[in-house]
């Protein structure tokens, strides 16, 4: 099973989604994991991820992955390739596919319609508070003259606010309007902070789709390190446009 975001539906060039752990043979804790440095079976992830990929109707080779370090680093990609120290790619090219990996972290991706561009963001909370979403944006504005009214986005399933609890340097460096305190414990809405930051940013509301699945709290579709620690897989998200 895969999420597939709306969002992109009225493009018939764009395919975006997101893995989940439910694959062909269930292996627990690692069922339908996408890394490879979880320490699961290399051979197992290999497998999980051509299934994706043939579920997605995407060529694998034709995939760039990036190692995420939490940074608001992005890269261009004119060809297939891997980056390591990066959280975020974006591209103009066909036939090319972007992968961001997800465990509670929100994975953001965006579409230009009108220069047929497309980005995969990973926003953790050092990336959303870093604004990494408005640096991409703003260079997809510099290299593409992307203007924000004609961007769709999908903000993906992650760690709702609800689980997300955070240590007081983490919470004190959000603004008031995305963060809580419940019982003397701090909390941080990430969503809320990537969707709010778009919208001040020129996207239009009817062209955002944030997810409402929590990996933390939707343990049957999701892996999560918050939840399980280190006993847990990851899950992949994918964004490409094909050529027509």
């Amino acid at each position: 099973m895969l999420i597939k975001p709306e969002i992109f539906n009225k493009f018939g060039n764009v395919i975006c989604g997101v893995s989940t752990r439910f694959g062909k043979e269930p292996r627990p804790p690692f069922d339908f994991n996408m890394s490879f440095k979880v320490g699961d079976d290399t051979d197992a992830v290999k497998k999980n991820r051509k299934d994706f990929f043939d579920e997605l109707g995407i060529d694998g080779s034709k995939v760039t992955f990036q190692f995420q370090t939490h940074s608001t680093v992005h890269n261009y990609v004119g060809e297939t390739c891997f980056f390591n120290g990066s959280d975020g790619l974006y591209t103009d090219k066909e036939d090319l596919f972007l992968a961001v990996n997800v465990a509670d972290c929100v994975p953001v991706f965006i579409y230009d319609s009108v220069n047929k561009v497309v980005a995969g963001i990973h926003s953790g909370w050092k990336g959303t508070q870093q604004r990494i979403v408005t640096h991409t944006i703003n260079t997809l504005i510099d290299k593409f003259k992307s203007k924000p009214g004609n961007l769709y986005v999908y903000v993906g399933p992650g760690i709702s606010v609800k689980n997300f609890e955070v240590g007081k340097d983490v919470f004190d460096m959000f603004d008031d309007e995305f963060k809580e305190m419940r019982d003397g414990k701090y909390y941080v809405n990430l969503r809320k902070d990537i969707y709010t930051r778009l919208i001040r940013q020129g996207v239009k509301a009817e062209n955002v789709e944030v997810s409402e699945y929590c990996t933390v709290d939707d343990e049957n579709l999701f892996h999560s390190y918050r939840r399980d620690g280190g006993k847990s897989g990851r899950m992949l998200g994918v964004i490409g446009q094909f050529k027509i």
